[in-house]
């Protein structure tokens, strides 16, 4: 997986093959900063909040396991 960049506080997380598999956004919370990893719906056309993790890879595990 890689991350590119889309703001200051937002990453594309992006398979090998070059699909988009969902975002990683940073959060700053009581004083720590927190990574939510959001998926995008069709159905919904809107993102979905898959959850709150400390770490970065532990958000980007939860992208790559909820396909």
């Amino acid at each position: 997986m890689r991350l590119i960049a889309a703001s200051p506080s937002l990453w594309r997380v992006v398979e090998p093959d070059g699909r988009v598999i969902g975002h990683l956004q940073e959060i700053a919370q009581a004083g720590a900063i927190r990574f939510r990893a959001r998926r995008y719906s069709p159905a919904a056309h809107a993102f979905r909040d898959l959850g709150d993790f400390w770490s970065a890879d532990d958000a980007v595990e939860c992208l790559v396991f909820a396909r």
